[in-house]
């Protein structure tokens, strides 16, 4: 009888400890993905100029290629930058603008990429997706899953605190974002990937239930962890589903409509997140939510992040424009301006309480 599997789409390294970034060039090379170090290392013009002479020793065959920006431009420049050489891999070291560019090169020209994340700010650092901006505004685009990912929790640590919340974010909005995939199976027949969806719910889970804080090396662990999981199962779905749903839907109509305010994705997709759930009658989900961001200095209100309470039932409104095909909670109630402002005020009130 034939046994039935499939393979999935995943690195062939992830190192995440205090200290990981110190090993990098033997990791690369006990796991075949550099053996002659040859590599493309792109960085930032700030932070990676301290971390490219730190590590410049350790890997003297290494090319650097400081990136300019998180834009489409800056990502063609980089691959056409990276054509010139000949490397075994591409590394992106730094905060998501920069992997999102090393990304988009390395499945340029045809190389692996190595993930070296030096925040924790979002779910990219393993993702199968490139988000740059583009003369059009912001784009996503399809790309190989990264071959390696290596997260230092003493550089984490040393990063702006607002990365890790918004990190804490995105990884609990995965709670919503597949209770969505599921309202769509119920309701439209949409076909869910068990796995996926399994593994996106269970690293929100593990960051929700999780009791440290943001300066606690076990929570980062479990953190980064989880956004590591969530990429990988944004691979094994093929597309976003098991990490966005309602929230990111809320989130980019805060971007689109409010483009000069614009909080943290994190931010928006944990605020998202805590209105869409009480949005489907979960009080007590969408409670414990809220009181999770509020113990690691997340917003629950959007005025704590600059918004009016007018400005966020208008995002509300227009969320399901952001993603047309997308079925959440919001197409499925479809709710007027004033339907959307009583379950504000319903929400505002339930977690006052």
């Amino acid at each position: 009888m034939p046994v039935l599997t499939r393979l999935i789409p995943s690195p062939v390294v992830v190192d995440i400890r205090a200290g990981a970034l110190d090993d990098l060039a033997s990791v690369l090379a006990d796991e075949r993905i550099s053996p002659s170090g040859k590599l493309a290392v792109a960085i930032s013009g700030g932070s990676g100029t301290a971390l490219r002479a730190r590590l410049a020793p350790a890997l003297p065959g290494a090319s650097w290629y400081e990136v300019g920006g998180g834009t489409l431009d800056d990502a063609i420049k980089l691959a056409d930058a990276m054509k010139k050489g000949h490397y075994d891999a591409v590394v992106g070291l730094g905060g998501g603008k920069i992997i999102d560019c090393a990304k988009f090169a390395s499945a340029r020209v045809g190389l692996p990429l190595v993930s070296v994340a030096t925040n924790l700010a979002h779910d990219g650092l393993c993702s199968p997706v490139a988000t740059l901006d583009n003369d059009a505004g912001r784009g996503s685009y399809g790309v190989p899953t990264p071959i390696g990912v290596v997260i230092d929790l003493d550089v984490i640590r040393h990063a702006p605190v607002r990365f890790v919340r918004s990190g804490i974010g995105d990884a609990l909005s995965n709670i919503s974002a597949v209770a969505d995939w599921e309202l769509a199976a119920q309701v439209h027949g949409e076909k869910i990937d068990g796995l996926a969806a399994a593994m996106a719910r269970q690293a929100g889970e593990a960051v929700l239930r999780h009791p440290g804080g943001v300066g606690d090396d076990a929570f980062l662990q479990v953190l980064a962890e989880g956004l590591v999981l969530t990429g990988i199962s944004m691979s094994i779905a093929g597309d976003s589903r098991p990490s966005s749903g309602a929230c990111h839907e809320i989130n980019h109509a805060l971007d689109l409509l409010y483009p000069q305010r614009a909080a943290s994705h994190g931010e928006q997709c944990g605020l998202g997140a805590a209105f869409a759930m009480h949005l489907r009658g979960a009080a007590e989900e969408s409670g414990l939510m809220a009181d999770v961001l509020r113990h690691h200095g997340l917003p629950v209100f959007p005025d704590e992040i600059g918004f009016s309470e007018a400005e966020f039932v208008r995002a509300v409104e227009f969320a399901p424009q952001t993603r047309p095909g997308r079925f959440t909670i919001l197409e499925h109630l479809d709710l007027t301006t004033d339907q959307i402002k009583d379950a504000y005020a319903d929400y505002a009130k339930a977690i006052s309480s």
